[in-house]
Order: C-alpha cells, then sequence, then structure tokens
C-alpha cells in the first residue's frame, strides 16, 4: 500500500511538473512572438497587444491569418500578403470558421481610396490591413498572426508533415529564386512536407485560379488543425514552438494565447466552416485597376452572419442532447 501512495505521488508531480513545462513553453512562444519576427516597421506595431481589451474566453473572436511574400525584401519594407484568412472561433459552441479572402477583392482601404484588399498591409501594416477587412466583413478584427514562405515549411515539418490527397498534377516553374519556389506534385494521398505544401497552397495556374488556391488553402489549415490535436504534436508542443518562433508575429496577448491554446483543444476540428469571400455570385469582374473582383459588401456581410450564426443552433442542440443524456 505505501508503494502504491508513492507511485500516485510521483505520477501526480510528474503530471503537475509536464503541464508548467507545456505552459511555460507557450508563455514563453506567446511573449516572443509579439516581436518584430517578420516585419519590422512602425506601423507593424500600431496595436500592442497590452492595448487589446482582454478577451474573456466567451465572446466570439476574430483573428486575421495573413501569409506574406518577403522573398528579395528588407524586414522594414512592408510586403504584399499573398494570402489572407479570417479565423473567427465561437468559444461558446466549440466551432471555428475559416474565411478566405480573395487577394484581387478590390474593397475600400481606409485613408488610402480603393484598392485590392491584399494592398493594405503595404500601405499602413497589419493595423490598416485588420481595420480594412473589419470594414469589408463587418466583423471587429483587432487580432493578427503573420508569417511568410518560410514560416509556413517551418510550421508544416515541425509537425512532421500533413497528410493531404493533392487533387491533380500541379507543376509551375517559377522565373524567381533559381527554382527554389518550382512547383512540382503529383495527383494523389501523401504526406506533403513543408515544401510540397507550400507547393500546394500555392498553385494557382489552372482555370480557376484564385478560387480553387484558396480552397487548398483551407483544406490544409483544417487538416493542420485537426493534427495539431493529436497525442504525438502534443507531446511534442514545445520542440514545435520553438521551430517556429522566429518565423512568427502577432499581438495576441500571452495570456490570451494561452486561452485560445487551451480552446483549441475542444474546438471541433471534423467540420469547420470554409468559406471564400466574396462567394460566387456577390462580386463582378472589372478591369477597372487590372483585373479585380467588386464585391456587394452588403451581400458579403449578410452572407457571414448567415454562416456565424449556424453554429448556434448547433449549440444548442448539443446542449439539449446532452442533457437528456444525463
Amino acid at each position: 500500500m505505501r508503494f502504491l501512495k508513492r507511485l500516485l505521488l510521483f505520477l501526480i508531480v510528474a503530471v503537475a511538473a509536464a503541464g508548467g513545462y507545456y505552459g511555460y513553453s507557450l508563455y514563453q512562444f506567446a511573449e516572443d512572438i509579439q516581436q518584430p519576427n517578420v516585419i519590422d516597421h512602425p506601423s507593424a506595431g500600431a496595436t500592442k497587444a497590452a492595448e487589446i481589451p482582454a478577451w474573456d474566453g466567451k465572446e466570439r473572436v476574430n483573428i486575421l491569418l495573413m501569409g506574406v511574400d518577403r522573398r528579395g525584401m528588407h524586414s522594414s519594407t512592408l510586403p504584399r500578403s499573398d494570402s489572407m484568412m479570417l479565423l473567427s472561433i465561437d468559444p461558446v459552441a466549440k466551432r471555428y470558421d475559416l474565411f478566405s479572402i480573395l487577394r484581387d477583392t478590390y474593397v475600400e482601404i481606409p485613408g488610402h481610396g480603393h484598392a485590392r484588399i491584399n494592398s493594405a498591409i503595404v500601405e499602413g501594416g497589419p493595423e490598416l490591413a485588420m481595420e480594412t477587412v473589419s470594414q469589408f466583413t463587418g466583423l471587429p478584427v483587432n487580432r493578427y498572426v503573420i508569417t511568410d514562405f518560410e514560416g509556413f515549411k517551418h510550421l508544416i515539418d515541425a509537425v512532421g508533415g500533413v497528410e493531404l490527397y493533392v487533387e491533380k498534377n500541379m507543376r509551375y516553374r517559377d522565373p524567381t529564386d533559381k527554382g527554389v519556389y518550382d512547383i512540382d506534385l503529383k495527383k494523389g494521398l501523401q504526406r506533403l512536407d513543408g515544401s510540397k505544401a507550400l507547393q500546394y497552397v500555392r498553385f494557382r495556374h489552372d482555370a480557376t485560379s484564385d478560387y480553387t488556391r484558396t480552397e487548398r488553402q483551407r483544406k490544409l489549415m483544417a487538416a493542420l488543425a485537426d493534427q495539431m490535436k493529436s497525442g504525438t504534436t502534443l507531446i511534442q508542443l514545445p520542440s514545435i514552438l520553438k521551430e517556429i518562433t522566429p518565423y512568427v508575429q502577432t499581438n495576441i496577448s500571452s495570456m490570451d494565447m494561452l486561452k485560445l491554446a487551451s480552446l483549441g483543444l475542444t474546438l471541433n476540428t471534423q467540420q469547420p466552416g470554409q468559406y471564400q469571400l466574396p462567394p460566387m455570385g456577390m462580386f463582378r469582374e472589372s478591369n477597372r485597376a487590372g483585373a479585380v473582383l467588386i464585391p456587394d459588401v452588403e451581400q458579403v456581410q449578410a452572407f457571414i452572419q448567415e454562416k456565424l450564426q449556424l453554429s448556434q443552433p448547433e449549440a444548442e442542440s448539443d446542449r439539449e442532447t446532452s442533457g437528456t443524456q444525463n
């Protein structure tokens, strides 16, 4: 009996120590990525984490995810966003929705007139990008996460790659960087490493161009979110965070990051809402400033609200079912 008591005490201490180590790793990661790791520019830090109202963990939170192309650029130069996604998390329904924003969407950029939405970051950094997306979607957006090509590749490699079905052969010769970013993928189910995953989400040289490219981006992000919840990946979390720290930048506070990480373990990653903005039928093509998409903003915002409200009845239904079973 004494042996069992000692064993139980040892296990409790071990679990507590492990929990403390993981908590510290996540907290340190959150602190480090609030530094100008990706963009070292005055406008990049306009909204500090300390200036954002603390998230209570109950209200919906919207986070702008941006992937930028910094090839050949100095860190003090603001790059265009190669991809923009708005992640909207409902902590009550344990659900997230992911909205891909087509980069040729022609919108009003506050203080700078109308232009492609991916140029907002060039005009005023992440701060202006968030303001522009907020105005376009009708949702409050004051948190962002930004990375570049290398950061994306390191993240995928750090989690051991992502298993995904590649829908077709994809080939493209990139005229820059001596072939480093060429695309050469074969159709079929496979585990993509960082380089291959980047090829998959960048490919847009087909009939539907950016429409299917953003669809592939959402598909890979959903697969990555699902994998991040696996036991093996969680065990490796401290080393994963250390690996990707130099390539990620955010204005999310450390405490909010800890809350989001805890919530992430409970989110339903099997059936996330995945949508394109603007949706088909809610924009018209124009050559006003090159080939751009002019959205019907009112229709787009109504579409977003409709999709976000879908999670509420589902959550209520789940609670009712749980109550009946109990």
